[in-house]
């Protein structure tokens, strides 16, 4: 199962590594990655490939889960909804 995950907060040290060690904690793998910075915050859209037997609202919950510790807006959503909108 493929999905989009966008990380925005005010930036600082360490929101790489909290996301990334979350991330592999779920056995979710980072197949491309992009972060920018525009001005004082910090953004980074994360395209993951995850286990087939992963239940996805429940990795959607520990995501938000991370953000609301780490002061972020995480969202995650199936890429099949990307897929999809390139098709119409």
């Amino acid at each position: 199962m493929e999905a989009i995950m966008t990380v925005t907060g005010l930036d600082r040290t360490g929101i790489v590594a909290a996301v990334s060690a979350s991330l592999a904690r779920e056995h979710a793998n980072i197949t491309n990655i992009s972060q920018t910075l525009m001005g004082e915050y910090f953004t980074m859209i994360l395209h993951l490939s995850l286990r087939e037997e992963t239940n996805f609202a429940t990795f959607k919950d520990a995501m938000a889960e991370l953000g609301e510790k780490e002061a972020l807006d995480i969202r995650v959503q199936s890429a099949a909804i990307f897929h999809a909108m390139h098709r119409i």
